[in-house]
């Protein structure tokens, strides 16, 4: 081989190898950008966290139940913080796993919002309610004593005993095959059970059954055709409703609850009512 051809191959090599080299050069600093942007990703999730925590450590109520239901979402929160924390920014499964528990988070922050809100409204009204009927009463005291206790009296029966009431509501899940499933991935939509029992004096003619069901997220299920109720003068929205001709006699009564988009896992929560009062309540697990 001569002198030539080993000059020749000797360039070549050469050509080959500031080539590789540029080729690792190009691949290094690609992934150091990739690095660098999951890093801000991560660095701007975990602040995001942060601020919820300090969210969820300014929220407060008077309420014993709803206070321990904070301390565990706080708990939640922290831990959430230390594990994004000690998860490596490239682990890019973990990271939307933690994005998708913060929106959870979340949702259950203003759902708490929500409550405690509902809550201090109803104690506003229930106080104002109760001096009111304190006045009511010191009056009619004034005027006739024993009257006015024989008629609260003969009232209140009348009121109570004509008043429907309702035994075995049950929530169930549907699967397209109109099979009971509890996997909510299945479900396409759900039924709710009971018995309005029997009482002689409660008025006879229509009732119309009204039902509200929330998702694990306190969410009110609604479809197109929900719609407006009052019970005692207080507007609720309903999930849905059905309307039954009640006579007396125990009359048992399905309500379903169709076009909901999708369900999540969790307890669902179904309570029952007439108009003149709440029929009960009942949950529903799904996987």
């Amino acid at each position: 081989m001569g002198e030539k051809s080993l000059k020749t191959i000797m360039y070549v090599l050469i050509v080959v190898a500031v080539l590789l080299a540029g080729g690792l050069a190009y691949i290094w600093y690609e992934k150091t950008s990739l690095v660098d942007e999951l890093t801000v990703e991560k660095e701007e999730l975990t602040a995001q966290m942060i601020e919820l925590q300090n969210d969820y450590a300014s929220l407060s109520s008077d309420y014993d139940s709803i206070n321990s239901q904070l301390d565990s979402s706080r708990e939640e929160v922290s831990q959430l913080i230390e594990r994004i924390r000690h998860t490596e920014a490239t682990n890019r499964t973990k990271i939307r796993q933690y994005e998708k528990e913060l929106g959870t988070l979340r949702s259950i922050m203003r759902n708490y919002i929500v409550q405690i809100d509902s809550l201090n409204t109803l104690n506003k009204k229930l106080t104002a309610d109760a001096a009111a009927a304190r006045r009511e009463a010191a009056e009619s005291r004034r005027q006739s004593e024993q009257l006015s206790k024989e008629i609260e009296s003969l009232t209140g029966q009348v009121a109570v005993g004509s008043v429907i009431k309702a035994r075995g509501l049950k929530l169930e899940a549907y699967n397209g095959s109109d099979k009971l499933t509890d996997r909510s991935s299945r479900v396409v939509r759900m039924m709710a059970t009971l018995s309005l029992v029997e009482n002689d004096l409660a008025p006879k003619g229509p009732v119309r059954v009204y039902i509200r069901v929330k998702g694990p997220d306190g969410i009110l299920l609604t479809n197109d055709t929900q719609m407006t109720f009052e019970v005692d003068g207080e507007p609720m929205i309903c999930s849905a409703s059905r309307e039954v001709d009640y006579q007396g006699k125990e009359v048992e009564l399905s309500i379903y609850l169709n076009d909901i988009p999708s369900f999540m896992k969790g307890i669902y929560t179904v309570e029952a009512y007439t108009e003149q009062t709440k029929l009960g309540d009942a949950e529903l697990m799904l996987r």
